[in-house]
């Protein structure tokens, strides 16, 4: 949304000037909502639960600006990209960052080396960072 100094700032610089212009679509395209950036997923954590599953415990990192844009979820990868499992996130998490949310009973096929865990945001979707976890031998 436009701040007064920036409308302040276009009306001033409305004679034909070019530069002016592109100034102030650069403004405004850095006040948009699509500034929070991608979902980090900065440390996460595997726990076999001794049935056969794992439960996955994920820190995420996302600025949430609030429903329009915010982490909605994580998946867990196994090494040749397939989803394994989605933990979704319902609701923003403006006042909390980063926060930690699990999954449990996540089926991890036997003999897998490492899962990877991607967080997802409502806009971006995916391309934040990334984190690996190196399993135990099965």
């Amino acid at each position: 949304m436009p701040t007064i100094w920036m409308m302040k700032f276009h009306s001033r610089m409305k004679k034909n000037n070019a530069a002016a212009t592109a100034l102030w679509f650069a403004l405004l395209a850095a006040t948009s909502p699509a500034l929070a950036g991608e979902a980090d997923v900065i440390t996460a954590a595997a726990t076999p639960d001794g049935a056969g599953a794992w439960r996955i415990e994920a820190t995420i990192r996302h600025a949430d600006e609030g429903w329009e844009h915010y982490a909605n979820a994580f998946e867990v990868l196994g090494p040749d990209g397939r989803i394994l499992d989605v933990r979704k996130l319902i609701h923003p998490h403006v006042e909390e960052q980063p926060f930690t949310r699990s999954l449990g009973t996540v089926a991890i096929p036997s003999g897998t080396d490492f899962i990877v865990i991607r967080a997802k945001d409502s806009i971006h979707e995916y391309g934040g960072k990334e984190f690996r976890i190196d399993l135990p031998a099965q």
